[in-house]
């Protein structure tokens, strides 16, 4: 059991710095192609979208047939993914790799999860969820620091880097990976395995959805706070170092805080107060001026809360779950997360050409509604709870 484990922490180490290589530079590469700054909204939201497609597919597809090969043949199309898009210069064409690389990294991210699950004791769960957790993290911030280090020299060789790395690793998979016998799903039909996967209780349902607005706050402070910094004079350099500051403080928070957390066993409340704090601190931090100092002062106490609301809401959604069902419902968790990722920059991406501001004051709000519809969710669960069909 530890040896699985420790496989699976690697892949996230792994999976956390390869796929994060080439974001630092995006928005440089977007400038230097002199597309419309309205286009890296676009591409991170159809592969947003790609993953929203992929999850489920993917999810399905890992309770009824074996895992190795599906994320193997996900990792090898998210490379021919970022050489496309590194190699193009159509906007169109670029957004199509985009889509493709969402579509194919969406088989990892979602079995990787629900081996994760699989593999984890119900004492244990919250706690190897945060690890992997902060892993991805770290690796997030090695991925950032080395693509904004690569950046200062090359810019779309980043891309190839990645690809070939990401290879690397789908065969380090392909080597390693321990199938888990004894959940896979058999006779049923696929297109009745959808159906079940998508048949959600309300409480569940209120609450995913909740976890889409979420995202949406999450994703537009992460890929346009990444803009506005190079917008205000900053350099690629000083946005990894940010970023890895960020990463420490979520490594830490997951590894220290979260088992801490866990232990008084009130994950809904501790959610739903994530959301309205994280909130005021958006509001908090854009007052600041330099915007170094806000972001290095109140956005990071914000990055504590973001790292604590993730392995909470993994190990939540996980209790509606069995065996043989983990890798479907953590693929309609990813799916309803990545919404979230689809429709955050696309509004983002007007609201920055308005005013940047804009963009982190709309976040905010998007936490408030996420306040409220954890908070709607759990008075749902609280009802079906006296007839017995509660989220356990």
């Amino acid at each position: 059991m530890k040896k699985t484990l420790y496989l699976i922490f690697s892949y996230y180490l792994i999976q956390g710095t390869l796929h994060n290589l080439g974001h630092p530079i995006t928005p440089t590469y977007v400038n230097d192609l002199a597309l419309n700054p309205r286009m890296f909204g676009f591409f991170f939201s159809f592969m947003s979208l790609g993953i929203v497609v992929g999850s489920l597919f993917w999810g399905v597809l890992g309770d009824r047939y074996k895992n190795r090969p599906l994320i193997v043949f996900g990792l090898l199309f998210y490379s021919i993914a970022q050489v496309g898009f590194g190699t193009s210069v159509n906007p169109y064409i670029m957004t199509a790799f985009r889509f493709l690389a969402g579509f194919s990294v969406s088989a990892s991210i979602t079995l990787l999860l629900a081996y994760t699950i699989y593999h984890s004791p119900a004492e244990d769960r919250v706690k190897n969820i945060a690890i992997t957790a902060a892993l991805l993290a770290l690796g997030t911030t090695f991925g950032y620091q080395v693509g904004g280090l690569l950046g200062n020299l090359f810019i779309r060789e980043v891309f190839y880097i990645q690809a070939g790395a990401n290879a690397l690793y789908a065969g380090y998979v392909a080597l390693t990976y321990k199938e888990f016998s004894g959940k896979h799903i058999n006779g049923a039909k696929l297109t009745d395995q959808f159906k079940t996967a998508l048949r959600l209780d309300r409480s569940l349902l209120v609450f995913l959805i909740g976890l889409a607005l979420a995202t949406i706050a999450a994703t537009n402070l992460s890929k346009y706070l990444d803009v506005y910094i190079i917008d205000s004079g900053y350099t690629p350099a000083q946005l990894g170092t940010f970023v890895l500051v960020t990463g420490v403080v979520g490594i830490f928070t997951n590894f220290v805080i979260v088992p801490w957390v866990a232990k008084f066993k009130k994950d809904m409340l501790i959610m739903r107060y994530l959301q309205l704090a994280s909130a005021l601190l958006i509001v908090l931090t854009f007052q600041i001026q330099p915007l170094m100092l806000g972001l290095y002062t109140i956005f990071l106490i914000y990055m504590v809360m973001k790292a604590m609301f993730e392995p909470l809401e993994k190990h939540y959604i996980s209790l509606s779950a069995t065996p043989k069902t983990y890798a479907s419902l953590m693929g309609v968790r990813q799916m309803f997360f990545s919404i979230g990722m689809v429709l955050g920059p696309l509004i983002s991406g007007f609201l920055y050409e308005i005013n940047p501001l804009l963009v982190f004051y709309f976040s905010a709000g998007m936490f408030g509604l996420a306040f409220l519809l954890i908070s709607l969710s759990d008075r749902v669960n609280l009802r079906l709870k006296v007839s017995g069909n509660a989220v356990r």
